[in-house]
């Protein structure tokens, strides 16, 4: 190689440090992750390394030297797709950048970018005090609790790129916690939340997220009205319907029950008088519905948030499935077939009643006419009991039993002919059959 030629090289060498050395590290790429540096184990990320210098390759560094077979001596252009990702892709990542003419001479390393990896541990649980719905300037608490004793919780917004809000665990109940306060809350705090847990020594891995919690910040619009159809007090197993209204045309409706934020919304409508309102149909209804409901309107621009809400309705539902039979008129027209059951079953009743008394009716008409029957024979008897006293000296107290048709009657005769010398404990039973 000739003098110039190596001068040359050497010139562009320094050339290009100098160049470096004046922008102040500003020849620096810059390095991002695409989704999200937040990677679910098993998952692919896609990092991207930037430059206005125009750098025809780049290359990684993991800043804590682990053997990753991907990296190892490996250029690229621009993205570098890595994964499935276990835990030992969780660190600190940096990238260079070089040109095709000097592929021995890289820039300075970007800013640092961490790759965490989740669901290394089991998922923490994430509740909001008092409650998910917060209204416009108050405070909320988010805490985050787990069975496994962790070091430290992280408390994630999704669709944000600020960073999460890291505390220390505290020991709770033979696990760990940490309470997150928020507040005074505006419509910048809604959204998605979610919390992870990690140990000290590895501070990237990281667990399963907890279940989402959305936050809805409410008191931004003018609040609805909710009223229920006929009356809030509901019989079991009976439909009833909620009706929310509003001036404002809301895109979307929302139903709560005792300040929790369920899932229940209805896209907004119109009624004939000009409000724009929602229907909400419950039932049949069971003690489950038992509550406290209100509504609220959204728009779709800004779904977690709310207007004001509506003035508490008190949902009552009385009765139970053993009782409501006895009032069958009570019942709802729109129930089915089982409306029928409690009529039969009144008519069977009236059926055993009358009955009952038809049986009392003849059980005291027969004895009546027995009786008559009987002084008619008394003669009779009398010369029957004459008969046998003749055959003893003492006077005997007959007493007849009568049988008809399963109906007994008894009924105590002294006979006329004969006056009783002195009163016997002994008495004769006579019982007679008579059949028709």
């Amino acid at each position: 190689m000739s003098p110039m030629i190596i001068s040359l090289v050497c010139l562009e060498f320094f050339l290009v440090q100098r160049i470096w050395a004046q922008m102040g590290g500003q020849d620096k790429p810059s390095l991002s992750a695409w989704p999200s540096p937040v990677v679910p184990q098993g998952q692919h990320v896609n990092l991207q390394c930037h430059s206005l210098l125009g750098f025809d390759t780049f290359r990684l560094d993991k800043d804590d030297g682990a053997h990753i077979p991907e990296l190892q001596g490996k250029t690229f252009q621009n993205n570098f797709l890595m994964g499935p990702v276990t835990p030992e892709y969780a660190g600190i990542y940096r990238c260079h950048g070089s040109y095709r003419h000097s592929p021995s001479v890289w820039s300075a390393p970007s800013d640092p970018l961490v790759i965490v990896v989740t669901g290394v541990y089991r998922k923490p649980s994430l509740l909001a005090q008092p409650s998910p719905l917060v209204q416009s300037g108050q405070n909320v608490t988010l805490q985050c609790c787990s069975e496994i004793v962790f070091d430290s919780f992280i408390l994630h917004r999704e669709g944000v790129m600020e960073s999460p809000l890291h505390l220390v665990g505290q020991f709770h109940d033979g696990g760990s916690q940490a309470t997150f306060f928020l507040g005074p809350v505006t419509i910048a705090h809604a959204g998605t939340y979610r919390c992870f847990g990690s140990i000290n020594y590895s501070s990237y891995e990281w667990s399963t997220p907890s279940d989402p919690l959305n936050i809805k910040i409410t008191g931004l619009y003018k609040k609805p009205s909710l009223l229920a159809q006929l009356s809030p007090v509901v019989r079991l197993g009976e439909n009833v319907t909620l009706f929310c209204s509003s001036e404002s045309s809301f895109d979307v409706y929302h139903l709560s029950r005792d300040e929790e934020a369920h899932e229940f919304w209805l896209a907004g409508g119109q009624s004939h008088n000009g409000a724009f309102q929602a229907i909400f149909p419950l039932g049949p209804v069971t003690p489950a519905h038992n509550g406290t409901y209100r509504c609220y309107g959204s728009f779709n621009n800004s779904p977690s948030v709310w207007s004001d809400p509506s003035d508490l309705l008190y949902l009552s539902v009385i009765g139970n499935s053993s009782s409501s039979w006895l009032l069958p008129t009570e019942q709802s027209s729109n129930t089915g077939n089982s409306k029928h059951l409690p009529v039969l079953t009144g008519s069977l009743v009236a059926i055993i009643f009358l009955a009952i008394l038809l049986f009392f009716l003849i059980h005291h008409w027969c004895p009546a006419k027995k009786n008559a029957a009987i002084m008619d024979r008394e003669p009779e008897v009398d010369k029957m009991v004459n008969r046998e006293d003749r055959e003893t000296e003492d006077p005997q107290e007959v007493t007849y039993t009568q049988l008809d048709h399963w109906i007994f009657t008894q009924k105590k005769v002294t006979p006329t002919s004969q006056r009783p010398k002195k009163s016997l404990t002994d008495t004769s039973v006579y019982m007679e059959f008579t059949t028709h």
